[in-house]
């Protein structure tokens, strides 16, 4: 535990900066890649209506990542807070309940696609010749699997939170590259032709399993030594507590929601075009995820940090975590700018 604390209060900000937020940034681009691969996979079969089916999902599967903010990053942010003011057995308890919380939103979110799947996917813009493809993506990676995906990023969030964040991104990167692997096993050799877009699913769902067992065996084998537990406590956090988790997961999570809403209209416009212009603005919507989940991966990384030393009273450290994080992220920006200008017709040319 000590080791974890000199990375909060001694360590030189970039290098802790280079601790905390290069994992989260290399998990936030695994979890680009988990869309990636099935698109990139779905489009060696040269079939627009597949590539727009599983596109359409996206922003679905994009509302488990909001519920996650909501509680991953809500708690995690609550709980590097109470570590700084070393009040350890309400970190314990706030980081179970952002996990028995998250939990419950999960399977409603889950419910709630499977009452209402058509008209949920008529409404992201599936046609008839795209909405059997989108059924298929939707029913295993967010109706069976949804549940998995949203526990993997939240835990994941918590044990990053109390400076294990190498840990806190293995677990994701596990799961993305298991997905890579699977993916054309289950669509080119294990089901018929046809099926490719439950293939891509069914590697998906699996893979954001493992990825939640990983977590639970993570949790299971720091419970001894660090605030981390899945059991509900014994008495709740305090109500302040519970409105300082929402304080800052609910802004968390409505940011991505917003954007997700953009993608939305984006797709229900293209739709009013076909289903081929339809598959073509889905793969920019996921080559834009490049940037965007870099810049919440490094925002994912100096979270910890920023609030451990808001909470402390180091405001001279926190500012200049904060410095640091943004002049990476605005160069970051400007060499996405440039590349994306530059080979625009190779990356579209890449899916199909």
């Amino acid at each position: 535990m000590n080791s974890r604390k000199e990375i909060f209060e001694n360590m030189p900000v970039p290098r802790a900066m280079m601790v905390m937020a290069l994992p989260t940034i290399l998990s936030q681009l695994i979890t680009l890649l988990y869309n990636l691969a099935d698109t990139w996979f779905i489009g060696l079969t040269n079939n627009p209506y597949m590539v727009a089916g599983c596109s359409l999902v996206l922003p679905a599967y994009m509302i488990t990542i909001v519920i996650a903010n909501i509680f991953g990053v809500g708690g995690g942010s609550l709980v590097s807070r109470l570590l700084g003011i070393k009040n350890e057995e309400e970190a314990g308890k706030v980081g179970a309940v952002s996990i028995w919380l998250c939990l419950a939103c999960a399977g409603a979110y889950s419910l709630i696609c499977l009452l209402t799947m058509d008209p949920f996917l008529r409404l992201l813009g599936a046609s008839e010749n795209t909405i059997g493809y989108s059924r298929q993506y939707m029913t295993f990676v967010i109706v069976i699997g949804g549940m998995f995906a949203v526990m993997s990023n939240t835990m994941s969030s918590v044990i990053r939170s109390i400076g294990y964040s190498a840990r806190s991104s293995t677990g994701l990167m596990l799961g993305c590259l298991l997905n890579i692997a699977l993916d054309p096993l289950f669509m080119f050799v294990i089901l018929p032709d046809g099926y490719q877009v439950m293939g891509a699913a069914l590697a998906t769902m699996i893979s954001n399993m493992v990825s939640f067992v990983y977590f639970f065996l993570t949790y299971m084998s720091l419970k001894n030594s660090t605030i981390l537990t899945l059991r509900f406590p014994r008495s709740m956090p305090t109500g302040k507590s519970m409105r300082a988790i929402f304080a800052v997961g609910i802004p968390a999570g409505l940011s991505l929601l917003l954007f997700d809403l953009t993608n939305i209209v984006i797709n229900r416009l293209s739709a009013g075009h076909g289903d081929i212009q339809l598959a073509a603005i889905g793969i920019v919507l996921k080559a834009e995820r490049l940037p965007l989940n870099t810049g919440v991966g490094i925002c994912l990384g100096m979270m910890p940090l920023l609030a451990y030393n808001y909470s402390s009273g180091n405001r001279k450290r926190m500012r200049q975590v904060w410095n640091f994080s943004r002049i990476v992220g605005l160069a970051f920006a400007l060499v996405c700018v440039v590349l994306y200008r530059t080979f625009a017709f190779e990356i579209m040319g890449a899916f199909i």
